[in-house]
């Protein structure tokens, strides 16, 4: 059975990730990209469908044992738990090494002290758990092929098979160190090279350490930030820049719901908010290979942007339900793929826009290209910024005319011009201006609602959204405005859970609602960031710094993040560990340090 979110850890080689969780078991890992086809998918589904299990022995009728501590080494992605067992203290090195040839998992167990029985299950099954592979011996190696796929099992611990799965029982006494490397090969290729665990472990916290020694900020949430850059960076395809927004799907919003979506892409912004968070804490050629990522992806066609792409580019990402497995904690469906890739959402063009102009303003090498993009983009929000659209959240109901979109189409006519202004392009200013204008115009006019003193999600709605918490961090209206402030209130009257953490929008429980689907969802954390920002920006910086601190206890004892938070059953909720949570971390950290909110 599956862990709970938290209990997972995350480990990765920037082509995919594995989640491991407390017990040492590996539920989830993809091969060889994160939206390749799982090989183990336990975490959806049951043993059946694919875990490796390594840790002390246990009686069979017994929930294996979690680890008594476990932390990741320094400012790394590698993992290290440790059991403290009757007969003795053992400890388990996880990571996947930085990909120079074929993607590795490796364990390898550490005896600390005494001499402890220890036990590795590893089931693989393909193709998210619905085949078994052929598992056989070619020269002393023992190797699983399906199909296209070929997983290789390295290993000097004895050996054996059992219920199609692959065991090795061993002893570990103090001071002894047993690996175990498990490598991805298309499987008409010769075997892959024989790995050395040893010299890849410490190349690999090599890696981890020369990385985050770029990193400019120092303040006083050092450790968070630096673990949510981490993730940003575990989260990243290195072979093209693009990031995808989780490593899971369909971990659902609300257990046993059907809020469950597959986030193994890359959201133009979720990819653009972390490239803003990257630049301001030092990472440069992370942001820069985002943008030559973002330019390939859009390639010729700007008027056809889409939200989302695969992560090299890949712009059809077909939604398939996966109905043989059973779901987390029953959570179904299972998707894969995302139909909303082909959504009108109009305020991915002033994210976009945004994350070019601070690349530019912030010294980024210039691209051409990247000046001629936005210009088209906003050729394109000239025409269509009046339409309705599905939104920031992608609701699967009927089109509106969110304020949110709207709010972000005038950043990005506004950060044009900014451009044009500065002479590093040209353009018809003045015609952009009164569009500027007219946008600005047209959202206070028919978005606000002046009786409650609020913006409200669309035109002519009485409902609230969080995506309004960003009116006055685009810059969109001062944070003294009272429209403004009033909008906040609200927010936390209305849209917030008596822990004071924020709903994205009001949902309707078992009928379906403006989101066009059934059930609710947990706290959203970006939103919940958000209105910390805010309070901070309205001069109520120990709130802000309140709310903060309680939003950081959230993150599991590794300092990862989900996407929600369910304040019923208290439980981090959704895909895991999520970009677009640990980006506004960041961003708020470095608010609240800025503003001298910090105490102690």
């Amino acid at each position: 059975m599956a862990g709970r979110i938290e209990d997972y850890a995350l480990i990765g080689d920037m082509q995919t990730a594995a989640l491991v969780c407390r017990d040492g078991t590996v539920d989830w890992l993809c091969l060889p990209r994160f939206d390749s086809h799982a090989v183990f998918a336990s975490l959806l589904g049951t043993d059946e469908h694919g875990f490796w299990r390594l840790g002390p022995s246990f009686p069979a009728e017994t929930a294996p044992p979690n680890a008594d501590r476990r932390r990741y080494a320094g400012d790394s992605l590698v993992l290290e738990s440790e059991w403290d067992t009757p007969r003795g203290t053992v400890r388990v090195t996880d990571f996947m090494p930085p990909r120079d040839g074929a993607p590795q998992l490796v364990r390898i167990v550490e005896g600390i002290s005494g001499r402890v029985p220890m036990r590795s299950a590893l089931r693989m099954r393909f193709s998210y758990g619905r085949v078994t592979p052929w598992v056989h011996k070619v020269d002393d190696r023992t190797v699983a092929v399906a199909g296209p796929d070929s997983v290789w099992l390295d290993t000097d611990a004895e050996t054996y098979g059992k219920d199609l799965t692959t065991y090795s029982d061993f002893t570990v006494c103090a001071g002894e160190r047993v690996a175990f490397t498990i490598s991805w090969q298309p499987s008409h290729r010769d075997q892959p090279a024989l790995s050395d665990p040893e010299s890849a472990l410490v190349a690999t916290a090599e890696f981890w350490r020369d990385w985050v020694d770029q990193c400019t900020y120092h303040g006083p949430y050092r450790e968070a930030v630096v673990r949510s850059l981490i993730t940003l960076k575990a989260l990243t395809y290195a072979p093209t820049g693009g990031v995808v927004a989780a490593p899971t799907t369909s971990l659902p919003e609300e257990i046993g719901g059907v809020r469950n979506w597959d986030y193994r892409y890359t959201w133009l912004r979720d990819a653009a908010i972390t490239l803003s968070s990257l630049l301001r804490t030092g990472y440069r050629e992370e942001a820069r290979a985002w943008r030559e990522w973002l330019l390939r992806a859009v390639a010729g066609d700007p008027e056809n942007l889409q939200i989302m792409y695969g992560i090299a580019g890949e712009r059809e990402l077909g939604e398939a339900e996966l109905d043989w497995l059973p779901g987390y904690e029953g959570s179904t469906p299972v998707r894969v793929g995302n139909n909303a890739a082909h959504q009108l959402q109009l305020d991915v063009y002033g994210e976009v826009i945004e994350a070019l102009h601070l690349a530019h303003m912030t010294g980024l090498a210039r691209n051409d290209y990247a000046s001629e993009l936005q210009l088209r983009l906003i050729r394109y929000l000239q025409t269509h910024w009046n339409q309705p659209d599905e939104g920031i959240w992608e609701v699967r109901g009927p089109r509106r005319h969110f304020v949110h979109s709207k709010v972000m189409a005038w950043v990005a006519v506004d950060r044009t011009i900014k451009l044009l202004e500065s002479g590093d392009a040209g353009g018809p200013l003045e015609q952009w201006r009164e569009l500027r204008d007219d946008i600005h115009r047209d959202v206070c006019e028919k978005g606000y609602d002046a009786e409650r003193n609020t913006f409200t999600q669309s035109y002519g709605s009485q409902e609230l959204d969080a995506s309004l918490l960003l009116i006055p961090q685009v810059g969109f209206l001062p944070p003294d405005d009272k429209r403004v402030i009033g909008t906040i209130e609200a927010i936390q009257r209305e849209l917030s859970t008596p822990d004071g953490f924020v709903l994205r929008y009001p949902t309707s429980g078992g009928e379906a609602g403006l989101d066009g689907l059934a059930g609710d969802e947990g706290a959203f954390l970006a939103c919940s960031f958000w209105l910390a920002d805010d309070l901070a920006m309205i001069g109520r910086v120990d709130e802000a710094r309140r709310l903060f601190e309680k939003l950081l206890g959230l993150r599991n004892d590794l300092g990862l993040l989900a996407e929600e938070w369910d304040p019923h059953a208290r439980r981090q909720v959704g895909n895991f560990p999520q970009a677009f949570s640990h980006v506004p971390l960041i961003d708020t950290a470095l608010r609240l340090t800025a503003s001298g909110a910090y105490q102690g």
